[in-house]
């Protein structure tokens, strides 16, 4: 198995994974049951978006772009696989963690306001957007430009699939026991669904914007912690179904 192969598969699991979990947990199962027609639509729309066109568009018209603006820089740079993931899952995360309260500005908060409408931490609602919002994701251009520019991007490749499989985890109820080892050994420095459920709750917004790390927060004053679950999340919106996909402005 090729690497691009393997770290498709590393998403492909977590997704399908998650949403086992959520299946076979009772409180998983009625939330899709309650789930309306019009969200199952757009998360579906989202997600076939996310999964399928943006690597397409990546693979083509993105790559073609970098192919003429630098003809001289084709697998120019060369990093070790240790330095090429430490560049995608830390440095790149921190332009994510800029991009996203960009997002959050006024100016363009309407265009993301799509996001949070998501009114219970669902795996299948991580990326439900505006049809047009994943053009304004720095992803799209900076892992594109990377993978053009390096000369083995074996490690960069390896750290987008496991920050696309924390997104998808950060965006499900599957939580970690505060009690466990394990939380101990992740909530100081990875955004975790806790974190990530309270980015989404109206009552502390906004906060936790990083992806993966949570240095960023901390560093810039953004950081809120908590061990629990908000009681509610979600923003409430008078959007038709055809202004979430197209033109979410009032």
């Amino acid at each position: 198995m090729d690497i691009q192969n393997f770290a498709q598969l590393i998403i492909f699991v977590s997704f399908i994974g998650l949403v086992g979990w959520t299946i076979s947990d009772k409180f998983g199962r009625t939330q899709f049951k309650v789930k309306s027609r019009e969200d199952w639509l757009i998360d579906g729309i989202g997600l076939t978006i996310q999964g399928m066109l943006i690597p397409l568009l990546q693979a083509t018209l993105v790559y073609w772009l970098y192919q003429h603006l630098l003809p001289n820089y084709q697998e120019y740079l060369k990093l070790s696989p240790v330095l090429s993931f430490i560049l995608s899952f830390v440095l790149v995360d921190y332009l994510y963690y800029w991009n996203h309260r960009l997002l959050h500005h006024k100016l363009l908060w309407q265009i993301h306001q799509v996001h949070h409408t998501v009114i219970q931490m669902d795996v299948l609602g991580t990326s439900r957007n505006t049809l047009w919002t994943s053009l304004l994701i720095v992803y799209l251009w900076i892992h594109t430009l990377f993978f053009y520019l390096l000369a083995d991007p074996t490690g960069y490749l390896l750290g987008v699939s496991l920050t696309s499989a924390l997104d998808l985890w950060r965006h499900s109820r599957l939580m970690i026991s505060a009690n466990s080892w394990f939380y101990k050994f992740l909530s100081p420095w990875l955004i975790l669904p806790q974190d990530h459920a309270w980015h989404h709750c109206s009552e502390v917004f906004p906060c936790n914007y990083g992806a993966n790390l949570k240095i960023w927060d901390k560093l810039h004053g953004t950081y809120y912690e908590s061990k629990e679950l908000p009681s509610a999340i979600g923003i409430p919106t008078s959007l038709t179904f055809t202004k979430k996909l197209l033109f979410p402005f009032s």
